[in-house]
Parts: structure tokens; C-alpha cells; sequence
């Protein structure tokens, strides 16, 4: 890496995602070189992506503030505030938050996983649409262009 990427947080893109919770991208592919990218959800009780699995990267789960239940192919774990979940790539895995509200911070690497959370989501900065939800097509659409699948609903 030739140089350092510092971003404060109103320089951090903020998107809206599933059932209303929020993806801000902190670090992405091109601040890194295409290293990793570096994401934190808030979302609220309930939020559960499909059960999917990822073909280009690695993923690290912290839970800054909450609790989840994470599956990892066909183990069921609960991951409490301060927890850390490690989902290598081509595992399928999905969590549920069960706490009112969780902060949750993800690593992925390589970098570029962003660029399904921007091609799904809304940037925080643009009117939102009366209604607006993110569909199921647009979001397996938007993960199968960057190398995800989804292998199955929510948990």
C-alpha cells in the first residue's frame, strides 16, 4: 500500500438495508488497494439476511452492541456483545439479531463485497423512494454479480 486512507465519519457512505437497518462502508476496495473492506450494520431485532454463502471472500463478524444467533453451515451459534464470528469463504452462513438494537462490524477480504451492499442498498444521501424495501430479486441480483449465492430464507 502506497498510502494511508483516513475517513471521518461523515466521509463514510451510509446506505439503507435490509428491514430498514443501515450498512455504513468504513473502508473499501479501492481505500485498501482492494485488501478488504470494512463495514458496520445497525440494524434491529429480526434483521436476517438469506442463508448465503460467498465465493471471493472471507468474513469477520464483530458484535460491538447486541446479540445474534449465526449460523455456519448447519451449526447454530449465539454470539453475545463483544463475540467474534471467522466465516470462510464457500461456508453458508446467516444470522438473526435477537436483541432490540445490534452495532455489528464486518471485515471482508479481499475488498469489494461493497459493491453488492451499494448495487442492493440506498445511499443514505439520496431521497428515499415512497415505500421503499429492498426486493428479493434486486438482492440476490445484486449478490450473485459479486460473487455471492444464496442457498436458502432468512433463519
Amino acid at each position: 500500500m502506497t498510502m494511508a486512507y483516513l475517513a471521518q465519519p461523515e466521509q463514510q457512505q451510509k446506505l439503507e438495508w435490509l428491514d430498514g437497518g443501515t450498512f455504513s462502508v468504513l473502508l473499501d476496495t479501492h481505500a485498501t488497494e482492494g485488501q478488504l473492506t470494512v463495514g458496520r450494520f445497525d440494524v434491529s431485532k429480526g434483521e436476517a439476511p438469506p442463508f448465503h454463502l460467498h465465493t471471493r471472500e472471507d468474513e469477520v463478524f464483530l458484535l460491538l452492541k447486541g446479540t445474534a444467533l449465526v449460523w455456519a453451515g448447519e451449526e447454530e451459534h449465539e454470539l453475545r456483545e463483544g463475540g467474534i464470528a471467522y466465516l470462510p469463504r464457500n461456508i453458508p452462513h446467516s444470522y438473526r439479531i435477537t436483541s432490540d438494537r445490534a452495532d455489528l462490524l464486518m471485515i471482508a477480504t479481499p475488498g469489494g463485497i461493497e459493491g453488492m451492499f451499494r448495487h442492493a442498498g440506498r445511499d443514505l444521501n439520496t431521497r428515499r423512494p415512497d415505500g421503499f424495501e429492498i426486493p428479493k430479486s434486486l438482492l440476490k441480483q445484486a449478490s450473485e454479480l459479486y460473487g455471492g449465492v444464496i442457498v436458502g430464507p432468512p433463519r
